[in-house]
């Protein structure tokens, strides 16, 4: 899969994401996912444990975080940097913050996720 297919489907993933459509991101990640609890602590590893962990997550805040550049690594990860912005309940503003996310993939899914510095 080349870059761009990578970055058109991880803009993709994120815009599904901030629109909280669990189903539409989740349909693009392997069965064994991995990825961090960046929340909570740890790391979560299927998608019913990510559908839970975003479920608690949003019960308690708004997050939305927001692509500005996407490259892939030699190592054949991708690494997407973004803008992501925390709101409590009533959307006050708890943090806003620039994030590295590096994703591995398993043909055109989404099989894991780590947060680089």
């Amino acid at each position: 899969m080349n870059q761009s297919h990578h970055g058109q489907h991880l803009t993709a993933l994120y815009q599904a994401f901030n629109e909280r459509d669990l189903t539409r991101v989740l349909a693009a990640m392997t069965d064994d996912v991995a990825w961090p609890n960046g929340w909570e602590g740890g790391r979560l590893v299927g998608q019913d444990a990510v559908r839970r962990y975003w479920e608690r997550q949003w019960a308690q805040v708004r997050v939305a975080v927001h692509p500005t550049g996407i490259h892939e690594r030699p190592d054949g990860r991708v690494e997407v940097r973004a803008h992501q912005v925390v709101r409590d309940s009533a959307g006050a503003v708890l943090d806003r913050s620039d994030v590295c996310h590096v994703y591995a993939f398993r043909g055109r899914l989404v099989q894991g996720l780590e947060v680089a510095p």
